[in-house]
């Protein structure tokens, strides 16, 4: 199983589009044109953002679970 981080999914007026970042992952961020699509996306850039933190020997946070409060 992939690790689950917390996901901010927000609507980009600039862009045009909604955006979902992942707070513990630094730039770990995508968009799309609906909710669902920029949650599929950010989690593609995880699995991605993973790799490359394991190929260049740089630590990986453990998932944290809910950081906001509402």
């Amino acid at each position: 199983m992939s690790p689950r981080y917390e996901v901010i999914i927000y609507w980009s007026a600039e862009d045009e589009a909604f955006i979902a970042e992942v707070p513990e992952l630094p730039g770990c961020a995508a968009d799309g044109a609906t909710r669902g699509e920029a949650l599929a996306a950010v989690e593609t850039v995880v699995a991605e953002w993973i790799e490359t933190a394991r190929e260049l020997g740089r630590p990986i946070p453990e998932p944290r679970g809910r950081l906001a409060f509402a």
